[in-house]
């Protein structure tokens, strides 16, 4: 994950210093709630006070001393092998370990990847493992997913970040019990604007696709982008992309706090429509009317005013915004 940029730093300080919970913080700033936490412990003043200026200057002298030290140098690799062939220590161990000492030391996920490669050169670190990597998942080393020609969030410009621009939407699936039906959700970043449709065939890729279109394509003047996950119901994306001229950005993997504000706006959206209840026809019938009660909802984050409001003031150009 990217590190907290100076302009996140500054609604970060805004919103605490108003007494914002580290959640709706991390919603707002499109983060972890860990991180909003870790944040405000390490990067705080003398006085334990937290200021964007300080924990941006904390923040960068962090990374001069300790950037040298990530570097997978030879020294790094030798203490790794004999480690693991040697004491059979486990990634984790060694990495704790070696912080609790001050020793040189790059990162768990970084040792389970080495261990791979050196797996797929025929070499037997990995015996070493008590697991010897059957539970361990692939994602450390190998990209299996079948989503083609993915693009970043990572690429995604700071002004989508920093709700700059209106246009810019995020996207998901509320699934239903034992994964029976689902609801294709989307909101729109800047007004927090939710829509929400019943999808007849489920998961599949194409349908979830040709959805999105009938859905967006009446505002497709003012679609920008879509920022999803990486499950394969988004495997279709070019469809889209073709369709609504908009790019799709993909956030990393299992970091759905990337994307939080839907994620956020799923569960009001289970108030309606509980986990554990299957999604079907007969009980997505009010779809329409659950979306504008949650539309209709005066928002915190919105200074109270309610998202189709500042929606269509947009839509209707009564907004001055940046573009």
């Amino acid at each position: 994950m990217s590190h907290l940029t100076r302009e996140q730093r500054y609604v970060i300080s805004a919103l605490h210093n108003r007494g914002v919970s580290q959640k709706e913080i991390a919603i707002e700033v499109g983060t972890s709630p860990s991180t909003i936490s870790r944040e405000l412990k390490r990067n705080v003043s003398k006085r334990r006070k937290y200021n964007a200026n300080t924990a941006q200057i904390l923040s960068e002298e962090r990374k001069e001393r300790f950037g040298v030290q990530r570097k997978f140098t030879k020294t790094v690799e030798q203490r790794i092998r004999n480690y693991l062939v040697e004491e059979q220590w486990s990634p984790e161990q060694i990495v704790g370990y070696c912080q609790k000492q001050n020793i040189e030391m790059v990162s768990v996920e970084r040792i389970y990847q080495f261990i791979r490669q050196d797996k797929a050169n025929s070499g037997i670190l990995y015996k070493n493992l008590r697991h010897k990597l059957k539970h361990r998942k692939q994602p450390v080393s190998k990209d299996k997913s079948r989503i083609i020609d993915r693009i970043s969030i990572e690429q995604r410009p700071e002004k989508v970040n920093n709700r700059e621009e209106f246009g810019h939407f995020e996207m998901d699936l509320v699934i239903g019990k034992n994964h029976e039906g689902a609801i294709l959700t989307l909101t729109e970043r800047v007004s927090r604007f939710f829509m929400c449709r019943y999808l007849p065939e489920g998961k599949v890729a194409i349908k979830v696709a040709e959805m999105v279109n009938d859905m967006l394509l009446p505002y497709k003047k003012w679609v920008h982008s879509i920022t999803t996950d990486n499950g394969l119901e988004f495997a279709e994306h070019k469809l889209i992309t073709k369709k609504l001229d908009a790019i799709i950005y993909f956030t990393h993997p299992y970091s759905s706090w990337e994307k939080g504000q839907i994620e956020y706006t799923n569960k009001l959206l289970r108030q309606y429509i509980p986990k554990k209840q299957i999604i079907n026809h007969s009980n997505t019938h009010n779809l329409n009317e659950i979306q504008i009660k949650i539309n209709n909802r005066p928002r915190k984050n919105l200074n109270y005013e309610k998202p189709v409001n500042i929606f269509y003031n947009f839509i209707n150009s009564k907004v001055a915004f940046a573009s």
